[in-house]
């Protein structure tokens, strides 16, 4: 059967094709191909960003989005599990990596020439042999981390001159994505949050503004956040509280750091996790030395890993990033 490749913005359908083909592959390989952001911008038309789709007998089975806000264009690739091994991944790959160069759809002079880094989500198998095949290298590694939670889980004291409320939807907005910006400035996706992509997150069916802590000083200003997230949909275990819960984006003023306050805030938030939660995860960097050390104080070991690939030299920007994605932490 002949494949048809179509390069711009997607649909509503397309999108929807979209998100099946994602979650046939998430149940064939046990990890899901596509992370939260370009699943949220499925229905983004962005000079920004390139959406490419293979298409069979009308049927999505094959999708790469290209995210170009960066210093390097980044991109996640997912084909159908049916139609492997048929050359789809090496297509998208390199439509990618020619987008990544020399966009389809932006006249920018400054979205030209970046090198492409792609995500291998559980860096399985066939993700390994085709970057092999296309001379890539791992530029990046995402650890996940999971810790097991007591339900009694104590809340810890907060140091004196700060204290800790949930965040408050419209009226905290400003704020948290100031500090959000300054926490994350060198972070290539954490750092880039806007209103709109906050705002679409407010409207997921996770979102629970009781868990987003906000660490305030004494005269209202904000020094750190644990912002936490639980997965709607889980079955819940005996005891009444579901299987898993993550610790979403812990972030620290830089003014602020220094003080054990990062260790303060995941604390907060575990505590929290822990009267619904029979489990924490979390993704982090592995050269993020700071948080790494932070979290395996707390407990938490290496489940899994998720890893960037890019050419064993690049010009856009450093072939490794710092600080984290996911669960991301700015200490």
């Amino acid at each position: 059967m002949p494949l048809a490749l179509d390069i711009g913005p997607l649909d509503a359908p397309t999108a929807a094709q979209v998100r099946a083909l994602a979650d046939a592959a998430e149940r064939a390989d046990g990890v899901a191909p596509l992370s939260e952001q370009p699943l949220l911008r499925l229905g983004t038309d962005s000079e920004l960003l390139t959406h490419v789709v293979v298409r069979s007998a009308g049927q999505v089975v094959g999708y790469a989005q290209v995210d170009r806000g960066g210093d390097d264009a980044s991109a996640e690739i997912v084909v159908h599990p049916e139609h492997r091994r048929r050359g789809t991944g090496r297509t998208l790959l390199r439509t990618a990596v020619r987008d990544a160069r020399l966009p389809a759809y932006s006249g920018t002079p400054g979205q030209h020439g970046k090198a492409l880094h792609v995500w291998a989500h559980g860096d399985l198998p066939p993700a390994q042999g085709l970057a092999a095949a296309e001379g890539l290298v791992v530029v990046r590694e995402l650890l996940r981390l999971g810790l097991d939670l007591a339900p009694d889980r104590p809340r810890p004291q907060v140091p004196p001159g700060y204290v800790v409320r949930p965040f408050v939807p419209g009226a905290d907005d400003a704020a948290w994505l100031a500090l959000n910006a300054r926490a994350f400035a060198h972070h290539p996706e954490q750092g880039r949050t806007t209103l709109d992509d906050l705002r679409a997150r407010q409207h997921e069916d996770w979102f629970d503004a009781s868990g987003f802590w906000l660490l305030e000083r004494a005269d209202g200003t904000l020094a750190g956040f644990h912002w936490t997230k639980v997965p709607a949909g889980q079955t819940p275990a005996p005891d009444g509280r579901v299987p898993e819960g993550e610790v979403y984006v812990v972030g620290v003023d830089p003014d602020a750091q220094g003080q054990g306050l990062g260790a303060v805030l995941t604390e907060v938030g575990l505590a929290h996790l822990a009267r619904t939660c029979v489990r924490a995860v979390l993704y982090v960097d592995g050269d993020n030395t700071a948080a790494v050390r932070t979290y395996e104080r707390a407990g938490f070991a290496r489940d899994a890993v998720d890893v960037q690939y890019g050419p064993a030299t690049t010009t856009g920007g450093s072939d490794t990033h710092s600080s984290s994605t996911g669960a991301t932490m700015g200490l």
